[in-house]
C-alpha cells in the first residue's frame, strides 16, 4: 500500500505525522494508538468525516495519542489495516448492539467516558438525557430547577417533552416561570457546547443523585407489598390497619392493584393476558372467584375455548384456597409486566378520567 510521509489530520493539531520508514521501533499499539493511526493514514480528507462526529472529549484524546505516537513501521500499518478490514469482514456483516459500541469505544476512550456514553445509551428505554427528564415527576424536577438561572430554565424546559414542560412551568414561583415563558419565546438557537455542559451538569448534578434524593410514596411500596399477601393475610392486615388508620388504609387499598382489578381493564388488555397465562393456571384462578368475574374472562375468548376452560374448571373439583390466592397472584403479576413493557395499560378503573359536562 502506497503511503505518504506526511499525512495529517484535519481537526487534530498539524504537528502528528504519520512517520513510515525501516527506522522506526516495531512494537505493539494500545486501543487509542490503532484509532490515531488509522486516523492520520486517512488524512485530513478521508478523515474529516469521522473527525466531525467525535465530541471534544474525543478529539482531545485521540490528538495526545496522536502527539505521542511517534514513527510507525511500514509492517505494523500493514498489519494494522489487516486487522482492522478482517474485524469488519470476518462475520460477513456488520452487527451493531450495545456490548460492540462499549467495546469499540473501550479501544479508544477512557473507562469513565465509555460508562457515561453507554448509561445515554442504555438508559431507560433507550432515551437521552431529555427523554429521561420529561420522564421525571415534575415536582422533583422543578425544585432542582428553581434554583437555576431564567435561561438554564428555558433551555432545558424547551428540549423536554411540551406537555411536562407545561407541568414543570405551573410547579415554578410563577414570577420565575413567567421570565422563563418570555426567555422562550426569544430563545435563539443554542450552541452546542452550551447543550453538552447542561447535559452533563444535568447528568451529573441531578440525575446521578435522582434515586437516592427521591423519596418513593410510602403508600405505594406498602401496596406492592400487600399484593403479594395471600388473601388471608391481606385482609388481616387491612382490617387491622383500618382500625387503626382508616385513611392509610383506604389510601393503600386505593393503590393495589388485585385479581378483581383485572375486570377494569380494557378487552383488549385482556386478550392480550389471555395470550400469555397457561390456560390450567387460569382455570384454578377462576375456581374462586365470582360469576361475574368468570363471565367477564369468558367473554374475552373464543366459544370453543370458554368451553374448554369451564370443563377444565368442573373437572378439577376442590382447589386449595392458597392456590387460588398463588394462581391470581400469577396472573396480576403477568398483567403488571405487560403495563411495564407497554404492552398493556392499568388503570384502577375505567371511570378515573375526570369529565366535564
Amino acid at each position: 500500500m502506497a503511503t505518504s510521509p506526511q499525512l495529517t489530520t484535519n481537526n487534530a493539531p498539524r504537528g502528528p505525522q504519520l512517520i513510515v520508514g525501516a527506522n522506526a521501533t516495531q512494537r505493539a499499539l494500545g486501543g487509542d494508538e490503532k484509532a490515531a493511526v488509522l486516523l492520520l493514514a486517512l488524512g485530513p480528507d478521508y478523515g474529516k468525516p469521522i473527525w466531525d462526529e467525535l465530541d471534544d472529549v474525543e478529539i482531545r484524546t485521540l490528538s495526545r495519542a496522536m502527539a505521542q505516537l511517534g514513527p510507525i513501521t511500514q509492517e505494523m500499518l500493514d498489519e494494522l489495516l489487516i486487522e482492522f478490514v478482517t474485524n469488519i469482514s470476518s462475520s460477513g456483516a456488520l452487527a451493531g448492539n450495545a456490548e460492540t459500541t462499549q467495546r469499540l469505544l473501550s479501544s479508544f476512550l477512557p473507562a469513565d467516558r465509555v460508562d457515561a456514553i453507554m448509561e445515554e445509551i442504555r438508559g431507560p428505554a433507550g432515551r437521552n438525557m431529555w427523554e429521561k427528564l420529561s420522564n421525571v415527576q415534575e415536582d422533583v424536577l422543578a425544585n432542582y430547577l428553581k434554583n437555576e438561572y431564567p435561561q438554564t430554565i428555558a433551555v432545558v424546559l424547551s428540549k423536554i417533552a411540551a406537555e411536562h414542560a407545561a407541568k414543570v412551568l405551573a410547579i415554578l414561583p410563577e414570577e420565575l416561570a413567567i421570565d422563563v415563558v418570555q426567555r422562550m419565546l426569544g430563545l435563539d438557537p443554542v450552541q452546542k457546547d452550551i447543550i453538552e455542559k447542561i447535559e452533563q451538569t444535568l447528568r451529573t448534578e441531578f440525575m446521578s443523585t435522582l434515586s437516592t434524593t427521591k423519596r418513593r410514596d410510602s403508600h405505594e411500596q406498602m401496596a406492592e407489598i400487600f399484593n403479594s399477601f395471600d388473601r388471608q393475610t391481606e385482609a388481616r392486615f387491612l382490617t387491622t390497619l383500618e382500625d387503626r388508620d382508616r385513611e392509610a388504609s383506604e389510601r393503600i387499598k386505593a393503590l393495589m392493584f388485585t385479581f378483581e382489578d383485572l375486570t377494569k381493564l380494557e378487552n383488549s388488555a385482556i386478550q392480550t393476558i389471555l395470550q400469555r397465562v397457561d390456560k390450567k393456571e387460569l382455570a384454578v384462578a377462576l375456581k374462586g372467584a365470582s360469576d361475574a368475574i368468570k363471565d367477564f374472562f369468558t367473554a374475552n375468548m373464543s366459544q370453543r375455548s370458554a368451553k374448554l376452560l369451564r370443563d377444565d374448571m368442573a373437572d378439577m373439583g376442590p382447589v386449595r384456597l392458597k392456590d387460588v390466592d398463588d394462581a391470581q397472584s400469577r396472573l396480576v403479576g403477568i398483567a403488571k409486566d405487560l403495563a411495564a413493557r407497554g404492552e398493556i395499560v392499568i388503570a384502577k378503573s375505567k371511570g378515573d378520567e375526570q369529565m366535564v359536562m
